[in-house]
């Protein structure tokens, strides 16, 4: 399959960005860094939300170029973003055949499934206001799997929750890991969900990508610098790793 390639450059108010970047096809990306380092409004250029100049290809299909530039609707991207934004007068069930009615596309995973993968079958008959935060974010992730994404984006999904609703959910998200070869971008600041879920981790600061991607299964340190050794150690010491 091929990879996943971008690159964005431009103002936003007193914000540039200027960061190129490549992403494997399968498996979870971590997009880490500091607050304000750029890491929503790239994701928002990915899925079309935000638009500068640029080039992304996905899989070899060209989404945006100097000649091309496919609208939102058409990108077969799944969003899941901090706050789940379910619509209050619909139920569970509602909410995810509204998304999945409006992909024509072949399905990547079916209703049902997605319904065993994320435990929502006793939640089809709630209304958003009688969920957790937790069930809400699992009905989000829900909906954009049923979009049929060949890209899945999720930013910080778990940030708005406590401890034990993030609880909750990371086990989801680590079946669905298992489960799906979507390949997906996470943007989170906690080295302990990055350690706990991703394969590889880009770092973002001002507007620019520091570094290539770094596979988190890889067993040597060679060629990091302080401040990321010490990233992932705490990483993997949160995620209970002894060293």
């Amino acid at each position: 399959m091929k990879r996943i390639c971008g690159r964005f450059a431009g103002a936003l108010g007193g914000f540039s960005l200027n960061a190129a970047f490549v992403l494997e096809p399968t498996g979870i990306t971590a997009l880490s860094g500091p607050s304000g380092s750029g890491k929503t409004t790239l994701l928002r250029c990915i899925a079309g939300l935000t638009r500068l100049s640029g080039e992304l290809s996905v899989g070899g299909e060209v989404w945006q170029d100097a000649r091309t530039f496919m609208p939102p609707h058409r990108r077969p991207v799944g969003v899941v973003f901090q706050d789940a934004s379910l619509l209050a007068h619909l139920s569970v069930r509602g909410n995810l055949e509204f998304g999945a009615k409006r992909t024509p596309a072949k399905p990547v995973i079916g209703f049902d499934d997605t319904i065993d993968l994320l435990g929502l079958a006793s939640l089809l008959s709630r209304t958003p206001a009688h969920l957790s935060g937790g069930e809400r974010q699992r009905v989000a992730l829900a909906r954009a799997l049923l979009s049929q994404p060949r890209l899945l984006l999720m930013d910080e999904p778990l940030s708005s929750l406590d401890a034990g609703a993030k609880a909750e959910i990371l086990p989801y998200l680590e079946r669905l890991h298992r489960s799906l070869a979507i390949p997906a971008l996470y943007i989170s600041h906690d080295p302990g969900e990055i350690a706990r879920l991703a394969d590889r981790v880009l770092y973002i600061e001002q507007g620019a990508i520091t570094a290539g991607p770094r596979d988190l299964a890889s067993p040597t340190l060679e060629g990091l610098d302080a401040a990321e050794r010490d990233r992932l150690a705490l990483a993997a010491l949160r995620a209970g790793l002894q060293p």
